[in-house]
């Protein structure tokens, strides 16, 4: 009896330290930003596997919500309602490409790496409309150079 309550409390304490190395990233939904108006700060954002995203509504009149084609193989596309906090935990690697649906034509838009890029080719193929596509292009030169 003793050897399983030993062995439980081993295995609840590495459930515990690997729950407490996760992080929480926040990112801002913004009307104006220092990147211009319509942005999500930061636009870029990396993370590890397991990381929560914060997305906070600072300003009315937004969402998020992944774009088709843009997610790696296996993830989950989510999407969040107008106006309230929303938070995602991702766990599979890869390029995540994220927009506002109302603003994505004006450039709001973000782009997750979660560990490595792995589909990073594959999200940056998916054709874009708007300043979305200027946004996304220097988003993705930066994800490569760090790559």
């Amino acid at each position: 009896m003793k050897r399983i309550m030993a062995t439980l409390m081993v295995g609840a304490a590495v459930i515990l330290a690997s729950a407490a190395g996760a992080a929480e990233i926040e990112v801002r939904m913004l009307n104006k930003g220092e990147k211009g108006a319509m942005v999500f700060e930061p636009d870029l954002i990396i993370a590890a596997p397991g990381d929560t995203i914060r997305f906070v509504p600072t300003d009315k009149g937004h969402n998020v919500e992944t774009i088709k084609g843009m997610l790696p193989e296996g993830a989950k596309p989510f999407k969040s309602k107008f106006n309230e906090e929303f938070t995602v935990s991702l766990d599979t690697e890869g390029v995540y490409g994220v927009k506002c649906m109302p603003h994505y034509a004006m450039g709001m838009v973000a782009l997750i790496r979660v560990g490595e890029a792995t589909n990073a080719d594959e999200a940056k193929a998916v054709k874009q409309t708007g300043k979305a596509k200027g946004v996304f292009a220097e988003l993705f030169g930066q994800v490569l150079a760090a790559n």
